[in-house]
């Protein structure tokens, strides 16, 4: 007897298993809204500097205003960061000098001193009623505190994937994922009302550490409490949760204008999902594990009774339950660190490999998502298309992962995505449908590697070390996702540099993942000799059982980005 029997003595997919599911998955509909909340809460609007005060009681238009202050940039339009020195009033003669401004000459056309904005900066909030940007004035000199602010709140997913994953194993899953429904309420209400720019990225740090913890411990309460045959279809489930709910950011940006106010939408519902979530029951299985049979046998008794199996329940005891967990316990990995993935040569390319999948695959993802102002377009619709793309490119990366193979729609997704992004370089800026479109295209094909990544990561790795696996390798996609924001910043210099850094990094890396076994059709590796047989060309045909068990690996298969 297994403990996937005890879930189906309790009813194992009964009311309790869709209530709990569907529970879990709603907060899933917001962690899109906190990922990629930058794109609106930081959109730049168009901004030139302030007339000089002096010019503040005269009865100049701002048209006049702006003529005889501001120069014009290279593209004819007036200059974001300097300003005369001094009014050119001669510019308001129609037939003078200001019929070179009329043509688009730049300002090294005009013999004028220039200055910054010394009186603050006008923005033009017809988009946008405000953003930190214009609240906090992060332009000109301080552009750069744009990007930190999204590095940062990367930052907190990072420490809150090692923090909350190691405090979840020690102390459970249920009390972990009630600290960060809150942490995330609070942080995020916080951020809303920051007074200054400082505190925003401290408790937007807060919002990331809570995202990781959600999504570790909300998928671990999912999988633990239902069964093997059903995983990968409430794995699939919970991943569209993640692509619904960047539609409705975009909805909610719509109609929400204000920054604050729109970061205020999107922390108040965790309020409501901290308080349900008290309803949640800890995992058994985790329970059994940790020396408290006492309560995973009250768990189970009680999800018998909410599935109306109350006397199945009632035969539930210690002796059974530690009948059902001796297999899992006779299995335990015992003692292995992350300096195992890299002992042995076939485990030190493996680890080596997926490292660059995974920190490619987030770096080259979040440089595409995290800009959508560079795209030219209505930045709700792209955000639309952006998260809708999500739906069709999962289906094919799970065909084309079953009927050709992981190795190949792993390469292929991500030396695809790469190009996309390399050819746009090319494209001129005007032509914003093909722009658009090769980004979505690159930006669906990451989406896809990323699927297809949790899937082959679970399968190349042994059963003995596989969680510590996963952990360092989603550790480098984090890593990914916090440099991605910071690259941008070389295109203040080297304006091609970003987009042939984020383009080449996929092609690289689906090179490196050609080096990898293919796993369609082969044994789940339990011991790292296992790993070392496989590399040198041992191979065999899945059985039965574990076909069982890669059905349990791909649960992971849909997990939103975290």
């Amino acid at each position: 007897m297994g403990f996937s029997d005890l879930l189906e003595q309790v009813g194992s997919t009964g009311r309790f298993q869709i209530l709990h599911v569907t529970l879990l998955c709603t907060p899933v509909l917001m962690m899109a809204s906190h990922n990629l909340l930058q794109n609106f809460v930081a959109v730049v609007p168009p901004h030139y500097c302030s007339a000089h005060s002096n010019l503040s009681q005269s009865q100049l238009s701002p048209e006049e205003a702006l003529r005889i202050t501001v120069p014009q940039d290279h593209r004819g339009k007036p200059h974001r960061c300097q300003r005369y020195v001094v009014p050119q009033w001669h510019l308001l003669d129609k037939n003078g000098t200001s019929n070179l401004r009329k043509e688009g000459n730049s300002v090294d056309d005009l013999d004028a001193d220039l200055q910054g904005c010394m009186d603050g900066w006008t923005y033009n909030m017809t988009d946008r009623s405000s953003t930190i940007i214009s609240d906090w004035h992060l332009v000109c000199d301080l552009h750069s505190l744009k990007q930190m602010g999204q590095t940062i709140y990367m930052g907190g997913v990072l420490v809150g994937a090692f923090l909350f994953g190691t405090l979840a194993d020690r102390y459970g899953r249920r009390i972990l994922l009630l600290i960060s429904y809150l942490l995330m309420a609070v942080s995020g209400t916080c951020a809303a009302f920051s007074p200054s720019f400082p505190l925003f990225c401290f408790f937007r740090f807060g919002c990331g550490m809570a995202l990781s913890g959600m999504a570790l411990n909300s998928f671990s309460l999912i999988v633990e409490w239902i069964p093997t045959r059903v995983r990968t279809v409430v794995g699939t489930i919970t991943g569209y949760c993640y692509t619904v709910g960047q539609l409705i950011l975009a909805l909610m940006a719509y109609y929400i204008r204000d920054w604050r106010w729109l970061t205020l939408a999107v922390s108040l519902p965790f309020y409501v999902f901290f308080l349900y979530a008290w309803w949640f029951h800890e995992s058994a299985r985790w329970l059994a594990l940790n020396n408290k049979p006492d309560q995973a046998i009250k768990g189970l008794k009680s999800v018998a009774k909410f599935n109306r199996r109350c006397d199945e329940g009632e035969k539930i005891d210690i002796k059974m339950l530690q009948e059902s967990m001796k297999n899992e316990l006779s299995s335990s990995k015992g003692s292995y660190t992350a300096l195992d993935l890299f002992r042995t040569p076939y485990m030190r390319i493996t680890t080596v490999c997926l490292a660059a999948v995974w920190l490619s695959t987030s770096f080259a993802y979040y440089g595409l998502s995290m800009d959508l102002q560079k795209f030219g377009v209505d930045i709700y619709l792209i955000q639309v298309i952006f998260g809708a793309v999500d739906i069709p490119a999962k289906i094919i990366i799970t065909v084309t992962m079953s009927y050709i193979g992981r190795r190949p729609s792993q390469c292929g997704a991500l030396i695809i995505a790469g190009v996309t992004i390399l050819i746009n370089l090319l494209v001129p800026y005007d032509q914003q449908t093909l722009r658009t479109s090769l980004a979505v295209v690159g930006k669906g094909c990451l989406s896809a590697s990323f699927n297809c990544c949790y899937l082959y990561t679970g399968e190349l790795y042994p059963t003995i070390i596989r969680q510590n696996g996963m952990g360092f390798v989603s550790s480098m996609a984090r890593v990914g996702a916090m440099v991605a924001p910071m690259v941008r910043l070389t295109g203040d210099y080297i304006p091609w540099l970003p987009g042939l850094i984020y383009g080449g990094a996929p092609i690289l890396s689906g090179v490196a993942a050609i080096f990898l076994p293919e796993t369609l059709g082969t044994p789940l590796p339990d011991t790292i000799q296992d790993v070392e047989e496989r590399g040198s060309g041992k191979r065999s045909k899945m059985s039965p059982k574990e076909t069982i068990i890669l059905e349990d690996t791909g649960a992971n298969l849909l997990k939103p980005v975290a």
